[in-house]
């Protein structure tokens, strides 16, 4: 067990190397976590310690990680192709691409091959009531949203997200292990598409979207304008493109779909843009280029 972790966890499972997962992972191991990864493909079981590796050097470059500390958190994280490794762990968070039949099928895989009867079952979705998930699951009372936000080693929020089938200690054990075991602030959020924050946020970006869209004013002076006029620490389309756009379609679609609200519904460009390849950071172009 993690000394500073009542929640009596020790393994964590994490199920994808993405983006999030890699920063779940990374912030695990970190915390003295025994911490399996598991991935899809020959590519991500490549990639993924490679980007661990990298996120952990950036943390050693800029003071916020000692060597010693980068090192004992690259061997306290294993990556595997078999879902099946995951066997053992006490606390699984579900951290794959932003589509509920995927998730759905994960869960119910992750319900057959955990064995502890007391696991912790969580999602890192960031649009998807919980319920859903859930209910894949013969032990829907252990099912929890846990929503990190990115980058997950730098931001200090978690929301928690429990059901109406999650039992109450399921919800406490999730509490303690994001504060106590990972350091981190952790908010009570409705399990209602978009939670909280993106409930807020998507809005937001959206209509930032739309005023690209319709020619009142490009992504750089948006941006610029929300950055120096409101201290926001990056402008929405940059937000956007950091997110990934192809994520920020999901959400909204999710959103849209659960609320019927105009405000929610992806507007046009943002379909054409995901569609063509434009999808932020991680292709290199959205909203603005990236090297």
């Amino acid at each position: 067990m993690n000394a500073s972790n009542p929640s009596q966890v020790s393994r964590v499972g994490v199920v994808g190397s993405g983006i999030m997962g890699i920063g779940i992972a990374e912030l695990c191991a970190k915390a003295g976590f025994d911490v399996t990864v598991a991935v899809s493909s020959a590519n991500s079981l490549a990639q993924g310690p490679l980007r661990l590796a990298r996120s952990l050097d950036r943390g050693v470059s800029k003071g916020k990680v000692s060597p010693e500390l980068r090192d004992a958190a690259l061997g306290r994280v294993t990556f595997s192709r078999e879902l099946a490794d995951l066997a053992d762990r006490q606390f699984v968070v579900e951290a794959v691409k932003e589509h509920e039949p995927l998730k759905l099928d994960l869960f119910a895989m992750l319900d057959k091959i955990v064995e502890d009867p007391d696991a912790v079952l969580a999602s890192n979705t960031s649009s998807i009531p919980i319920v859903r998930l859930a209910r894949a699951t013969t032990r829907p009372q252990q099912v929890v949203g846990v929503h990190f936000f990115n980058p997950v080693p730098a931001l200090p929020l978690v929301e928690l997200v429990p059901s109406v089938l999650t039992d109450r200690r399921t919800t406490e054990r999730a509490e303690e292990f994001v504060t106590h075991g990972l350091g981190k602030t952790a908010i009570v959020s409705p399990d209602r598409s978009g939670f909280l924050v993106n409930a807020l946020l998507f809005p937001y970006l959206l209509s930032a979207i739309r005023m690209v869209e319709s020619g009142v004013a490009t992504a750089e002076v948006i941006d610029r304008g929300m950055v120096l006029g409101c201290s926001h620490p990056m402008g929405p389309l940059a937000l956007a493109d950091l997110i990934g756009l192809d994520t920020t379609v999901s959400i909204a679609e999710a959103m849209y779909q659960e609320f019927r609200e105009p405000l929610y519904a992806p507007p046009p460009m943002l379909l054409r843009m995901v569609e063509g390849g434009l999808l932020g950071r991680k292709s290199g172009q959205g909203f603005h280029a990236y090297a």
